[in-house]
């Protein structure tokens, strides 16, 4: 399989650049090669953003390769300035550790670590060599094959630089060096000759494969190339991964399995394609017959429900995903939210409008529905109230209301959370404390 991996981003709309194209075909050729990816642990957690070169390691381990992915516990204390149009606050080692050691979780559960694999992935951390450096030995060994006027022509530092309020620093400038420095350890230490990741990073990629050129001298051959995959966005430019609530995480502390799974299924039908070969691991065949049939019948929305079953049983499990799917049909496809367990009602009460209320309300005659509703989304006024109980377009945890409906303790679901309904799909959650 392995000379197939580029054909493989090509298809999947993954692969933007790729150095010495001929050289590298045949390098690949014979498999196991070594190829790394850096991640920047900047929190502990990461984003459906950066699971794209996350599956690019994913497809280079499927081919037979060996994938090693680097955490910056190193470069992290520094700062990537790269897509950054000011200064990163200088994260505590404390706290690069502690996202280094929240970040593991991910790539563990995404890539198989077996040691006895001749491709099984293997997991570095750059503070390991990075730490050991002197600053002399750094700028004697490393700085003198770096040309300060190539280093002013990138990207990343000439828009700073065109910012006179922002500038660059010195510290933030040297971030270059690190990563290329990276790609020198990893070729010498683990024969490592390809360096894997997003298009922003292919000058720090161009400048490690200078650098290992440079330090071989003109003895003997020794390969290096980089890949780069394109930095996803929706088709009219919004970041992939935010949302109104903010970003989308691959780990359940952050993002539950339930507000996961929603994501892909409210993709708008004109990214499902994309979006399908982009983040699942389904073959060609598969996405072209799903393709297919969300063409013909777009309203039965089976391009999104396949997406968001293939992605939330990747990143969260079968058991999750069941469970996602089974808050999803309670809520919008005619199920019970009564059965809801309180674990799933967690999830789903803060992806809801939701409002707060006095619990001692509900005692003795209780509330009446039609005097809470203008307290919530469902209705801006209590004559609005009144039509729509009179309409019997308002239902309490899933049941039909009556125009003279009261609330008591008695509604109370796990989490003392009633949740109101108007119309099919429009929610809202009242919480009772």
């Amino acid at each position: 399989m392995s000379g197939g991996f580029l054909d493989e981003l090509s298809w999947r709309g993954q692969l933007h650049q790729a150095s010495a194209d001929a050289a590298l075909v045949e390098h690949l050729s014979a498999p196991p090669r070594v190829g790394y990816c850096g991640f920047d642990p900047s929190a502990e957690s990461l984003t459906i953003g950066n699971f794209i070169p996350i599956k690019v390691l994913m497809h280079w381990q499927r081919c037979g390769h060996r994938p090693v992915v680097l955490m910056g516990g190193g470069t992290g204390l520094i700062g990537d300035p790269s897509g950054k149009d000011q200064e990163r606050q200088l994260l505590s080692r404390e706290q690069v550790e502690a996202n280094v050691a929240g970040q593991r979780r991910i790539f563990e559960r995404l890539l198989d670590f077996d040691a006895t694999r001749p491709d099984g992935a293997v997991m570095v951390n750059n503070l390991d060599w990075l730490g050991e450096l002197g600053y002399i030995q750094v700028l004697r060994d490393v700085g003198k094959h770096f040309s300060i006027n190539a280093m002013l022509q990138r990207d990343s530092v000439r828009t700073r630089l065109e910012n006179r309020e922002q500038g660059i620093s010195y510290t933030e400038f040297s971030y270059m060096i690190l990563q290329a420095y990276d790609f020198l350890h990893l070729h010498r230490t683990m024969d490592c000759t390809v360096q894997l990741a997003g298009s922003d990073q292919y000058g720090n990629i161009l400048s490690g494969i200078d650098l290992i050129r440079r330090e071989a001298g003109s003895g003997g051959e020794h390969p290096a190339f980089g890949i780069t995959a394109p930095l996803v966005t929706h088709a009219d430019g919004r970041k992939i991964g935010k949302t109104e609530r903010g970003a989308v995480w691959l780990t359940a502390d952050r993002t539950s399995p339930y507000a996961f799974y929603q994501y892909w299924i409210n993709v708008d039908d004109a990214e499902v394609d994309q979006f399908l070969r982009w983040f699942t691991l389904l073959e060609r065949e598969a996405i072209e017959e799903t393709i297919t049939r969300h063409v013909a019948a777009p309203h039965e929305r089976c391009g999104q429900r396949r997406l968001a079953e293939e992605m939330t049983r990747l990143i969260h499990g079968n058991d999750e995903l069941q469970r996602a799917e089974r808050a999803t049909t309670a809520l919008f496809g005619g199920g019970d939210v009564r059965e809801l367990d309180a674990g799933l009602l967690d999830q789903v009460v803060p992806e809801l409008p939701a409002s707060d209320h006095a619990v001692g309300d509900l005692s003795g005659a209780g509330v009446a529905l039609v005097e809470l509703l203008p307290r919530t989304s469902l209705a801006q006024s209590k004559r609005e109230a009144r039509e729509f109980l009179g309409n019997n377009a308002v239902s309490v945890n899933g049941e039909r209301a009556e125009p003279d409906r009261t609330l008591t303790s008695a509604d109370l679901l796990p989490g003392r959370t009633i949740l109101l309904r108007r119309g099919k799909r429009k929610w809202h959650a009242t919480r009772w404390a």
